[in-house]
């Protein structure tokens, strides 16, 4: 379904980037992931992706700053000649309720999450317009739909992924590059397995499908997003969350 692309995906060394990755490089695509710091994590995953026959690379990158996010897609870029898809994945959590929440802890949830997903769109798009194609799928959250107490850095980071992402979206459509957000719910993750099983409960709850997602059903999405299969779609969000949000 993706041979021979080449693809980025940030934040991609555990939970939901890590399937993503492996997902795309089981159907054939190239993948280019980035790290802050190089460990066991990062060099399995690499290993791993390369088992399926394509090419893997990964670049030491925060994706907060615009010079390390420029320096990694130029590496990329000069890497593997083209980048075909950029999924913005990389994304941080500190939660805390509002009147308790320190500026450096709100702050640094949207430098990731939100001013993250900027620099590296920023940085691919001149290479997509160039190239004349190009997918752009962001991951943001159903928190960043309804709102969550306790969140609302991270709610604001990503419901500043989506309308980043819908403007984005309309100022490249017409250059053949589609800008698409994927808004995961509660996703069985080591995140969410270290909730109590009575937060659990209540989660089930409001779940009409009564029972968490799991990475693949993320990452089964962004392949499609990825392919051909979505070239007639841009500036939608679609969650990936059993019913749990409905608009």
């Amino acid at each position: 379904m993706l041979k021979d692309k080449n693809i980025i995906v940030t934040g991609a060394t555990r939970g939901i980037g890590k399937e993503i990755a492996l997902t795309l490089a089981q159907n054939g695509a190239n993948i280019a992931i980035n790290y802050r710091n190089y460990n066991e994590e990062v060099e399995e995953l690499i290993n791993s992706i390369k088992e399926f026959g394509v090419e893997a690379i990964a670049v030491k990158c925060d994706v907060s700053k615009s010079d390390e996010v420029d320096n990694f897609i130029s590496e990329v870029k000069n890497h593997f000649s083209s980048i075909d898809v950029l999924v913005n994945n990389a994304g941080i959590t500190k939660d805390g309720l509002l009147l308790r929440m320190k500026d450096e802890d709100f702050n640094s949830v949207l430098d990731v999450n939100l001013k993250g997903t900027f620099n590296t769109t920023k940085s691919i798009s001149p290479i997509m317009i160039k190239q004349k194609h190009g997918k752009i799928i962001n991951i943001s959250s159903v928190v960043g739909i309804v709102g969550n107490a306790g969140q609302c850095n991270y709610a604001a980071s990503k419901a500043g992924v989506i309308g980043f992402s819908k403007s984005v979206a309309r100022e490249l459509a017409s250059r053949n590059i589609n800008v698409n957000v994927v808004a995961p719910g509660y996703i069985d993750t080591d995140m969410t397995k270290s909730l109590p099983d009575k937060v659990k409960d209540e989660i089930l709850k409001s779940i009409p499908m009564k029972k968490m997602g799991n990475p693949k059903e993320v990452a089964n999405l962004v392949l499609f997003l990825s392919s051909s299969l979505s070239d007639y779609i841009t500036g939608q969000v679609i969650n990936v969350d059993g019913g749990m949000v409905m608009a």
